[in-house]
Parts: structure tokens; sequence; C-alpha cells
């Protein structure tokens, strides 16, 4: 029986490098990586050696026949998917089909051979190459890293022998930083200072995953497991700007890898957006996820409709979150403070709004499918434009819109009391699309949202609480520099401009774009570029890194020398 991969699927492609049969894709090589929703296994070629589970970081990946609820869908999912490669590279009757050495779209090469080849980075570091030395200049290339213990770094990187190991900083303990640090550690012989400004380690997985999503969040395990390595400096609650600067870091260690995320907020632009009871998504995330940070009082429960302005993977998050019975989610990771309030929230209908059609959603099948399964949540379509129904009816069924054709559908009267419209007591999910926020309206609170409807008339929607979900932006590094329009720090393949040994990688390096898994591949071209540079001579000098007895160096170690805080 075949093994499928379901809703969790981080895509860092750990489960391609395990399968012995290369039955799962899109991998890293293919053009389609990154743009898919997850990877999916190919049925017809996997032997079911459950190597992929085991390798799987966020428990995404089972047998078929132990699919339940709303899982047995992935089964299909996953086959539709080579299904429509297939459809896709087949040859007009008639013609031969194209042989170009490569394995057939999709399926697996006659060796059996895994889908990684031998070759040279995007930046000239040769990869898994038979120059790649080791520490004491012997070929290590073809072995495996050991995951399991601190044994000497596998060498996929061709690296001179003579090189002496480096002391680089990485500075963010989020998915970005740590699989940065995963490649330094197993990969080279570099020491590696990670720091990160809050008290706790996990960045986006601890902070940013929704506390109803435990399997997600067992990725951390994985990077954990990296703070006890023995070439590791773990430095907690040490913010650059505030306690190091951007120079001081640069001048301690032979080069510094940022990855910071992005930690503020979209605008959404419109007059109101400052009042009372609208509040950003990254607020009410790190709400209930018990950010140190967060601020409690800016969540107010106490109306019976909130509405979402966006409809991706974070607005569902949100919607799911406040719709949910707290008692559900008293055993998740989720902060006791929230727990507190949702026992006493008043929320019965949660709307979100989509500035255009639904075949433009911005959520994922997963986050959707796993939403339509719950039973204790009613989920409505409001057709107000008559463009809605049309799109959803003429969707395929892998189209976003398809995926809505089975939801309840109504044309909504907002003046009706939300806890009204809830049937059998059950939370109500509104999906409103083309609807763009014209106004938030109140006083000194939020008392509605104006929007705009299909024929230009201004529709008011009732509401005690607007989350703006529209997006992130990364903030400035103090010392660094920042593109404002981009929100990111300029970079070449993670070189800061006119920074040497100054990196970057994640969201402030390349937008706040891709998930969890996207930062594996954004991390190994950052480090290939650092190793690149210090083989080409381009780090700065090992003089300018020669301290004294006071200066900038002795503060920095007296600095971090009492940052060594908590990793639980």
């Amino acid at each position: 029986m075949a093994y499928a991969i379901t809703q969790t699927c981080c895509t860092d492609a750990s489960c391609i490098a395990a399968c012995p049969v290369n039955c799962i894709h899109p991998t890293p090589n293919e053009p389609d990586f990154g743009t898919t929703e997850m990877l999916y296994v190919d049925p017809s070629t996997c032997i079911d050696c459950g190597a992929c589970a085991d390798a799987c970081p966020v428990d995404a990946v089972f047998p078929v026949d132990r699919l339940t609820g709303s899982l047995r869908a992935y089964a299909d999912i996953n086959a539709a998917y080579y299904a429509d490669r297939d459809a896709a590279v087949e040859p007009e009757s008639g013609d031969a089909p194209e042989t170009s050495g490569a394995p057939e779209s999709g399926r697996a090469s006659e060796s059996g051979g895994r889908s990684e080849a031998n070759g040279a980075g995007p930046n000239g570091v040769e990869l898994n190459g038979p120059g790649a030395g080791s520490a004491s200049g012997t070929s290590t290339a073809g072995n495996s890293p050991n995951f399991h213990s601190w044994g000497p770094p596998v060498f996929d990187h061709s690296i001179p022998s003579d090189l002496a190991p480096m002391d680089v900083a990485v500075v963010g303990t989020g998915p970005a930083g740590m699989y940065a640090v995963e490649d330094l550690l197993l990969h080279t012989n570099c020491r590696v200072t990670l720091l990160d400004r809050l008290p706790v380690a996990g960045g986006l997985v601890r902070y940013g995953v929704a506390p109803d999503h435990p399997s997600t969040k067992r990725i951390s395990e994985t990077f954990a497991r990296f703070h006890n390595h023995p070439r590791m400096r773990l430095r907690l609650g040490v913010e650059v700007g505030k306690d190091v600067s951007a120079a001081e870091l640069a001048t301690r260690h032979d080069a510094v890898i940022y990855a910071v995320g992005a930690s503020s907020a979209r605008d959404i632009g419109v007059p109101g957006e400052e009042l009372t009871g609208s509040v950003s998504a990254t607020t009410l995330v790190s709400w209930y996820n018990g950010h140190p940070d967060a601020v409690a009082e800016a969540v107010d429960l106490s109306a019976e409709r909130v509405v979402v302005v966006g409809n991706g993977n974070v607005a569902l998050d949100v919607a799911r979150i406040l719709s949910t019975e707290p008692e559900q989610l008293a055993d998740t990771s989720i902060s006791p403070r929230a727990l507190e309030l949702l026992r006493s929230s008043r929320v019965r209908e949660v709307v979100l709004l989509g500035r255009r059609g639904p075949e433009h959603a911005a959520f994922t099948r997963p986050e959707l499918l796993e939403l339509t399964q719950r039973e204790d949540i009613e989920l409505v379509v409001d057709t107000h434009d008559p463009r809605i129904e049309s799109t959803i009816d003429a969707a395929g069924t892998d189209d976003k819109a398809g995926l809505l054709r089975d939801v309840s559908r109504q044309t909504v009267d907002w003046s009706t009391p939300a806890g009204d419209a809830a049937v059998n007591g059950r939370s109500r999910v509104v999906f409103r699309f083309h609807s763009a926020p014209v106004e938030l309206v109140g006083e000194n609170a939020v008392r509605c949202i104006r929007v705009g409807d299909a024929g230009g008339e201004a529709v008011e929607i009732p509401a005690g609480l607007v989350v703006r979900a529209v997006g992130y932006r990364g903030v400035p590094v103090p010392g660094l520099p920042f593109d404002e329009g981009t929100a990111t720090v300029p970079n070449s393949g993670g070189r800061v401009t006119d920074r040497p040994g100054t990196y970057v990688v994640g969201w402030i390096k390349r937008g706040p774009s891709g998930g969890i898994g996207t930062n594996r591949s954004c991390a190994k071209e950052t480090v290939e570029a650092l190793l690149h540079d210090a083989v080409a001579g381009r780090l700065p000098e090992p003089s300018a890194r020669v301290s004294g007895s006071g200066g900038p160096l002795a503060r920095l170690r007296t600095k971090l020398s009492g940052k060594a805080g908590s990793i639980g």
C-alpha cells in the first residue's frame, strides 16, 4: 500500500532525500518546486518502505490505508498530481515522445536513483562532487550526515582541506536561521553562534504556527537538537541594535547571517485603521501563541462578529481559532491567557473578506479542507455578487473556487445579528469575495467596516473586531541597509549589498513568501554564497577581528556570556 503526504506538509524536501525510488515530487531540481502547496507521493512508484514517513519532520506522511477523516482525501490528491503531470506531457497521437535521458515526469528513473544530482550550486560551489574535502583532506562525498549523533561533518560543499574553521553568527532561531545552522554544522566545520532577541528559541514555528497544528510545530524538535551541538553556542535575549551592534557582530565573526523574518504587518490603507478594535493578524497570532511581546488587551472578543480582511492561511487560522470551542484548545500549546479570554468570548461569526473572486483566494487547499471537515463550524459563501456563484460552479475540482462548491451559499443580510444567524449553536465562518475595505467606522472604537460591493455601493458590516491579515513586512535591522519598497535587506543571492561577510536568509532576504520548507533551499543558497566567498578570499581579513583587552570585542564577549537563555 502506497504512502500519501497530507495537510501539514512543510515542503522542506526531507522526504525526497530519504526516498530510495524517487517517487516524491516536485523535487528541488524541478521547476515547480516551491510553487506547489505541498509535495506528493506517486502511488504507482511508491514501494511502501516508509522512509519518507520516518524522515518527515512534521508527521505529514501516512500509509493510504491508515488515513482517516479529512485525511482520506489526500490519497486522491497525491494521485491526482501525477495524473495531471502525465496528461500534460502525453504526446499527441502519432508523435513519438521526446527523450532526453531524464526520467519521465513524475516517475522514478530506471536506476532508482534519487533526484539530487551531483553538480555545481548557483554560486559555483560544487555539491557532492569528487573534490569535497574533509578536515583531513579526505573525500567524504556520498556519505549521509549523522543526524543522531555528533560525528564528523559530511562535506557536501567543496571546501579546501586547509581552510581554517570559521566562526559564523546566525541571528534568528526560526526555520530560515535553523536551516542555515543545520547546513553549517552538518556539512562544514564552522563554529556557530546562534542569537535571538527573544528569551525562548523557535521563531515562526513557535510563535506563528497555530496552536491546534501540533504536527507542524513538531519541526521545532528537529531544529532544537542543534542547540546542543558541540560547535554551537546559543545566546538568547540578545537584540541586534540594543545589546550588540551589527558592526560588533561583524568584527567578532568571519561571517554573520541574518534570519530575522518579517515581523511587521502590512496596512490595509483605509481611514479608521488606527481605531481601537482594529488589530493586525500578527498581533492576534502572537496573542494566542503567547509571544512575549503580545498585548492581551489588544484583543476584544466582546462582540458577536469579527471581520478578517484577507483570506489566506493566516486568516483561516484566525477564523478557526476564534470559532473553536475553547475546551478543544485546552490541550494545545495555546497561551493560557488567550484560552481564558476565549472561554468568555461572545464571537459567533467570523467574516473573511477577499478583494477579488474565489478563484484568486489566497488560502491553500489543505487549510480549506481542514475547515470544511469541521462539524462544529458552519461555512457560508456570501453570494452578493453574481460572479461568485458562476465562478464556483464553473471551476474544476482542483481550482480554488472549486473547493467551495459544496459550501452552503446565501446572500447574507448584515443587519441580522451574528448570533441569530448561527445554526444549532455552531459558530459561522462567512467567505465574502469581491469586497474591498473602504473604511473602518467608529468614534473611539470599531463599530463596523464599510466595504465596496459589485455595484460600487458601500455596504456596512457590523463588527467589534477587525483583523488585518493582508501580509507581513520586514523591519530594518540597525546597521544594515534596508529597502522600504520590498521591506527586505538588499542582497544578491543572500549576500548583503556592500557588506562583505554579511548575509541574509528567509523573509528578510526574499520577502514574506513561502512556507517553512521553502527556507531550506533559501538557506542552502545563502550558505553556498558564504562558503564561495570564503574560498575566494572575499571575507574581511582576520586582522580586522584581532582584539585587545578592551574595545568592542571585549564588550561583546561580556554581553554574550550572560545571555545563554532558555531553549525550551
